[in-house]
């Protein structure tokens, strides 16, 4: 299939030489090129015209889960036709293992993993496996070790109506894939079984597919509705009456090598146990020996440990210090695939992106050097990590630098390209002009900022403050509420992956007036309600006031036509002279624009898009089968005297379900409908 936008846009301003000059370098090969975008000038819809005209899968690396969510939903309106994926770190809060000598202190490894985020990634890699129109939106996760490509694809299991095969054949694999078997409730990544029926909750998927076994053959397949099992019709399945069922973890250890790899582990194991021994360390010794026979053991008996990806180089037969599988080997795997030239890797916001990516190996390798002279961990620990930045580029090899202040580091690569390709894009489709800039005292700055919050309120606009420090959000967000009766909220990382997009959207809809944050504030939000940004402590040099990074807050407030800035600082600071005569140029060349090609500049007007997950905020009762089998209309008319015992068990668990779909989408009302229901029929 190929890639097709579907959007009522049509290139404007800067953006139609832009794609030309941009797609004619792509095609051509070229490995580096950059797009210079001011904010709000339509990158991401000059990105998304570049993938449709080279057809090359594209992976787009944003430097934040909240940026990455946005490009994720504005990626999929405009390919709704296409595999659009999302791949970020599924944990809400992860504490790495660790050991500090200086105190003597193990920190065991603490997760709290997102199972939506996680089912997302699981369908990235699947998407990459079986379509060649892929598009992922991905963090800089996408660095870190996921598994052999091939590997995951050697486990895809592909089933057939009518095909021979002994259902108990079936429920082996399903095991050998990592899915649990369950007699109860059917959850994500479990299946269960009951003479010839089996039915599979995929890890990756919210459907369950249905299979009918009768003696050897598989004489049904059918894809049901997780919540209240009604059948849905899916077209691939009727066209070709096959199914495929992808691994239910990225880790997947094969039956066939675990052996070998268990055997290489043991061998590995002895070595640095009498290394340990001959420099006299008995404690090292015997805690690695412990540690690694236990591990050994669950593999041996479930074929899966927590921290498997510590032994992920003997399964996936690599030397030590060869660099991990990533996804951006999904991607040479997708290429080779399905015969395309090449992939093309799009860096969002580079100028923060490629530090980031740059930074993350010598980090992790040093908290893996303590856990493993210390005997917590085998050497091999230390090949579960991410890519060096020079093992990236390599595997990265067509990029795209994305950004309103790119660096001189990838200015520089593209200058000297075989293609020299920077594409500038300073002319806005609406017309709009980058923000006025005004420089304020900082004695009184509170009251100040409250006055122009509640003005842009009676206007209906809203407004972004930025502190320099959580807590001064946090108290900022506490004092605008009690003393000026602000509706206002705060954003920093603290605050969960989901939670912040739609912190975002309740900014959009007007659920309050200012949102007060950070640094998360900066690079790429598409907040066209914004038209006040306001800095505190703006002439305080440092990470949160450089040029680059006032240049890129200040831009968040031109998406608005009376767009402003309110740097509040007691003397002009280095950064901000060069941010505000950056603005100023650029305001100048973009008025000489309009003027000359008769422009007036109109306000955007967004729809607020789709949630990044599809959360049911009010899943109405008639949804499950059982009300309307009884003539009930609400969940309050479930009569439990009516009901058989198995019936009851049934109408439990479907309820349990759909009540914890009401509590995550923070519809609390009806989830506790479905609680007293629950109750009552048990």
């Amino acid at each position: 299939m190929e890639f097709k936008i579907k959007s009522d846009y049509q290139p404007m301003g800067d953006q139609p030489q832009a794609i030309e000059k941009l797609s004619a370098a792509i095609s051509k090969g070229n490995p580096h090129q950059t797009l210079l975008g001011v904010t709000g000038s339509g990158k991401t819809f000059t990105v998304a015209k570049v993938i449709e005209k080279t057809q090359l899968p594209t992976l787009i690396i944003s430097h934040n889960k909240t940026l990455a969510s946005q490009l994720y939903q504005e990626f999929r309106d405009y390919f709704p036709d296409n595999a659009v994926s999302y791949f970020v770190s599924y944990y809400d809060y992860y504490q790495p293992e660790a050991y500090l000598p200086q105190t003597d202190t193990y920190i065991e490894k603490e997760a709290d993993i997102n199972p939506e985020i996680d089912k997302l990634r699981l369908t990235t890699t699947a998407n990459l496996l079986s379509r060649p129109d892929s598009i992922v939106i991905a963090s800089v996760s996408c660095i870190y070790n996921i598994g052999s490509p091939v590997d995951q694809e050697k486990n895809i299991l592909t089933l057939a109506r009518g095909q021979i095969i002994a259902r108990d054949t079936v429920l082996m694999r399903l095991g050998d894939l990592q899915y649990t078997r369950t007699n109860a409730e059917l959850s994500r990544g479990m299946f269960r079984a009951v003479g010839g029926n089996v039915q599979l909750y995929p890890s990756y998927k919210d459907i369950v597919i249905s299979m009918v076994f009768e003696g050897t053959v598989l004489k049904t397949i059918d894809i049901l509705d997780p919540y209240n099992f009604t059948k849905i019709e899916d077209p691939d399945l009727e066209n070709t009456g096959w199914i495929t069922i992808n691994p239910a973890k990225l880790f997947i250890t094969d039956p066939k090598t675990q052996g070998q790899a268990i055997d290489n582990i043991r061998v590995d194991l002895q070595k640095q146990i009498e290394k340990f021994k001959s420099e006299g360390k008995t404690i090292e010794a015997y805690r690695l020996e412990q540690k690694v026979n236990y591990d050994l053991s669950m593999l041996e008996e479930v074929g899966y440990v927590n921290g498997i990806e510590n032994y992920s180089r003997y399964f996936d037969g690599r030397n030590p210090g060869d660099p991990p599988y990533s996804l951006m080997e999904y991607f040479h795997y997708n290429v080779k695939k399905f015969h395309k030239s090449n992939f093309l890797t799009v860096i969002d916001e580079s100028h923060i992106s490629l530090p980031q990516i740059r930074g993350m190996y010598n980090g992790d390798q040093a908290r893996k050097e303590n856990l493993i002279n210390y005997g917590f961990r085998l050497p091999s620990a230390k090949d579960n990590r991410p890519l060096t930045f020079t093992e990236f580029l390599s595997r990265t090899p067509q990029k795209l630098y994305c950004s309103a202040t790119p660096s001189e580091y990838e200015l520089s690569l593209s200058r000297s390209s075989a293609i020299p390709t920077i594409a500038e894009q300073l002319i806005r489709p609406t017309g709009l002009l980058d923000p006025e800039v005004f420089v304020r005292p900082v004695e009184g700055q509170i009251e100040d900022i409250s006055r122009e919050i509640l003005e842009r309120k009676a206007k209906g606009e809203r407004t972004l403050v930025l502190t320099m420090t959580k807590k001064m959000a946090e108290d900022l967000s506490e004092h605008l509420k009690d003393k000026y009766k602000i509706l206002v909220e705060y954003l920093h990382s603290d605050i969960k992956t989901l939670d912040r997009a739609d912190i975002l959207e309740k900014l959009r809809l007007g659920n309050f007036d200012c949102l007060v944050g950070i640094n998360l504030l900066r690079e790429g939000l598409d907040l066209p309600e914004v038209s006040l940004v306001a800095i505190l402590d703006a002439d305080k040099e440092g990470f949160l006031r450089t040029p680059t990074a006032l240049i890129q807050t200040m831009g968040r407030a031109a998406r608005h036509i009376n767009g402003q800035v309110i740097l509040y600082a007691n003397k002009i600071s280095a950064s901000m002279d060069i941010a505000m005569k950056e603005t100023a140029r650029r305001r100048i060349t973009q008025a000489e624009y309009n003027l000359k090609n008769g422009i007036t500049p109109v306000g955007i007007i967004k729809p607020i898009r789709e949630a990044l997950m599809h959360r049911e905020a009010s899943a109405p009762a008639p949804r499950i089968k059982e009300l309307a089998e009884f003539g009930w209309t609400e969940i309050e008319d479930v009569n439990p005297q009516s009901l058989t015992p198995q019936k009851k068990k049934a109408l439990v668990t479907k309820l349990k379900k759909m009540m914890t779909i009401a509590a995550n989408s923070w519809n609390f009302e009806l989830a506790a409908r479905y609680r007293d229901t629950i109750k009552r029929l048990q």
